[in-house]
């Protein structure tokens, strides 16, 4: 049997462009044969629905280099940078066949990023942080204060971008559970990550995503636009899934429709019911519920609820969770099982291998599920209600049940 060196890439795919497509082709270069790709469900770590679909997007990236795609559930898809790449390694910890972790990376510096995390993984940073909080900065500003006084400020410059952020905890993961994985940051080209920058061949998935919301309402057909617009910065196969999407009323998903709903259930909450979500600390609790009680919208609620030390984002998560049902017992644990997406021919060899020595039950049909144990049943329960949720962000909403009869993509 021939010998396979098997990459992961921690990924959303929101949706699968050209930057992507980049990083696996490098990924393939430095010496990976298979690719395996752990990315979000129906929600991203934005807390908002994905445009297109979870089956959609592991087709886009099928189409486009990816061999495998395994999903990242729900509770640690939405959460916090920390959470969210823990949450991914030990997904891939538990597929020993799984050799390397290829990230981007701004940096391109696996010293300056491992030296990072280990330094945010000493106990000591916590009170320098903390200091520098005192004098009125934000979080990530005082985080940054805290590794330049410790380590210098070459070292804290990786704190100043997105990738190499989401670098650091990955790495950071890698060392909590003692991990076997080699970590490869891929030195990221193209726009900024929420930049309005363009580089040719690459533009922000900000700016992608909202070229592809101007298509929804327009008399022309999607894909002209999608290709007069996109066609530098998307694969193909991305632009075909998107249009025809498009056409059927499965995409752009938004979370303005249903903001009502999301009102009304934050409004049936007491101060104490947030406590049972995850992000949410003593005193948080009464400061966001006196938001939800004074609002009308959810960007008043974020306005008012948000300060230095309580991100947007993170007010974010809190929201969504509440909405979702997302409880910190279940995010604070490790996900439960490996759910395959979709898969290729070679996708297919790295399957054979995992199924050697998977430390999670391999999660193929909704059937499955019923051999597992109480949590994984508890984790895809919620998987499934979000899913028919996620329904009522489509142009032409869904009907439920969905993550019960769709089927893994084949290719």
């Amino acid at each position: 049997m021939k010998t396979i060196k098997v990459a992961a890439i921690i990924s959303e795919y929101n949706p699968f462009h050209n930057g992507h497509k980049y990083h696996v082709e490098r990924t393939r270069a430095m010496g990976a044969t298979h690719v395996v790709a752990v990315m979000s469900g129906n929600f991203v770590q934005r807390c908002e629905p994905a445009l297109i679909d979870k089956r959609h997007r592991a087709k886009m990236a099928l189409m486009s280099g990816i061999d495998l795609v395994i999903e990242l559930p729900l509770p640690w898809a939405t959460a916090s940078a920390e959470r969210f790449a823990k949450g991914a390694v030990q997904i891939i910890n538990a597929m020993p066949a799984v050799e390397i972790l290829s990230f981007g990376s701004e940096s391109g510096d696996v010293e300056r990023l491992k030296n990072a995390a280990e330094i945010l993984l000493d106990e000591t940073v916590e009170e320098e942080i903390l200091n520098a909080l005192d004098s009125g900065i934000s979080y990530p500003a005082a985080r940054e204060r805290a590794i330049a006084k410790i380590a210098g400020a070459k070292v804290a410059s990786v704190l100043k971008t997105p990738n190499d952020i989401l670098g650091i905890e990955y790495i950071k993961a890698l060392i909590t559970t003692d991990s076997k994985l080699t970590p490869m940051p891929i030195e990221r080209r193209g726009a900024a990550h929420d930049g309005k920058s363009y580089e040719k061949g690459f533009m922000s998935a900000s700016e992608i995503r909202r070229a592809i919301l101007s298509a929804e309402n327009s008399d022309r057909d999607p894909k002209d636009i999608l290709t007069e617009k996109l066609s530098e910065y998307l694969p193909e196969a991305s632009i075909e899934i998107l249009s025809d999407g498009i056409k059927k009323g499965e995409a752009p998903c938004s979370f303005s429709r249903f903001e009502t709903a999301v009102l009304y259930a934050l409004r049936r909450l007491s101060a104490e019911d947030y406590l049972s979500f995850p992000d949410v600390s003593e005193g948080l609790h009464n400061r966001i519920y006196a938001a939800v009680n004074s609002s009308a919208s959810l960007s008043e609620i974020y306005s008012r609820a948000k300060t230095k030390r309580y991100t947007l984002s993170r007010i974010r998560r809190i929201v969504l969770s509440a909405f979702l049902g997302i409880e910190r017992d279940i995010a604070l644990n490790e996900p439960p099982y490996i759910r395959v997406l979709g898969l290729n021919e070679r996708g297919r060899e790295i399957l054979r291998e995992i199924r050697k020595t998977a430390a999670k039950p391999i999660i193929m049909r909704a059937a499955d599920i019923k051999k597992c144990d109480d949590f994984s049943k508890r984790v895809f329960s919620l998987e499934a209600a979000s899913t028919d949720i996620y329904a009522l962000a489509k142009p032409v909403k869904g009907a439920c049940g969905s993550e019960y009869t769709d089927n893994v993509v084949l290719l």
